[in-house]
């Protein structure tokens, strides 16, 4: 179980990059969603005893890592979105070299354990070649496969499909899905594929708040009979957007059409209803906060 408590984390000149965070997490898939700048690594960061917070605590199996990082430091799997690698070393010798940073041992040999790894995350082709001449996909599987070493109880992954195609895409899904069935797995994450694909429960983290905490379905469930979809002309777009709870925009068949959410009265003549997506939930949710923002600061 992970609990964090009143997290509070100001930067130098006064930049509040999270104003009192509180969730309880448990074993299994946990996901934190939110636009870039949201505050979302600053988090990570602090739960991976790697920065420390303005005020708050963070418990982890009953101990304070805020005050005790290192009791997490052993039981922890942690995927920055920024991750560096020697270029010079093949896959499995920066793989090697990062399992004996970690303390990682296996009965087998760190040899092995780095083959079993890069077998997991589909890089055992690529074992010798240099990190240098990885893809931005394939850089991003490495560091997945140091994440996952040693068994953690508690991975943390910042932003990890970022640059991985469909296929790995896919296949990194069923990899935490399955890492999740005995660990606290966190992914935070902008993009809303990945928590509907994996997460029974989410958090949505705007301007350091938590704004919103939920499951995909309760959260599609609140627009169902709520949302509706029609065209607006391009001139028309700007004082649409202000007028109404737009969810989406999208180009489709040379039209502007929007998605909105109407919860009294109808909705404008020609839009029709239509079916919510955890998306438009997601879009819905980041909008009313920025619409209650603006009325605090009135």
């Amino acid at each position: 179980m992970l609990k964090i408590e009143n997290l509070v984390k100001v930067y130098p000149g006064g930049i509040a990059a999270l104003q009192g965070i509180n969730l309880e997490i448990g074993r299994g898939m946990f996901g934190l969603l939110g636009p870039n700048g949201a505050g979302k690594s600053t988090f990570m960061k602090i739960l991976t005893g790697l920065l420390e917070p303005t005020a708050g605590k963070v418990f982890f199996e009953d101990t304070n890592i805020v005050e005790h990082p290192e009791y997490v430091w052993s039981r922890l799997g942690y995927l920055p979105q920024d991750f560096g690698f020697y270029p010079h070393l093949t896959g499995e010798g920066m793989l090697q070299y990062l399992l004996q940073l970690k303390g990682v041992h296996s009965p087998a040999g760190l040899k092995r354990l780095a083959a079993d790894l890069l077998e997991r995350v589909n890089l055992t082709f690529a074992a010798k070649r240099k990190v240098r001449d990885y893809s931005g996909g394939m850089r991003q599987r490495l560091g997945i496969a140091q994440a996952i070493a040693g068994n953690p109880s508690l991975i943390i992954v910042d932003e990890p499909t970022s640059g991985l195609d469909p296929e790995e895409r896919l296949r990194f899904y069923y990899l935490l899905s399955e890492l999740s069935r005995q660990s606290t797995v966190i992914l935070s994450t902008h993009i809303v594929e990945d928590v509907s694909v994996l997460c029974p429960r989410f958090a949505v983290i705007f301007q350091g708040h938590v704004v919103k905490e939920t499951t995909p379905t309760l959260a599609v469930q609140e627009l169902e009979g709520f949302l509706f979809e029609g065209v607006v002309e391009q001139g028309e777009m700007s004082g649409f957007l202000q007028n109404h709870f737009v969810t989406q925009t999208v180009l489709y068949e040379g039209s502007n059409r929007a998605r909105i959410f109407v919860r009294d009265g109808a909705p404008p003549a020609g839009f029709q209803p239509a079916r919510p997506t955890l998306e438009d939930a997601y879009f819905l949710i980041t909008r009313k906060a920025v619409s209650q923002q603006r009325s605090k600061t009135a």
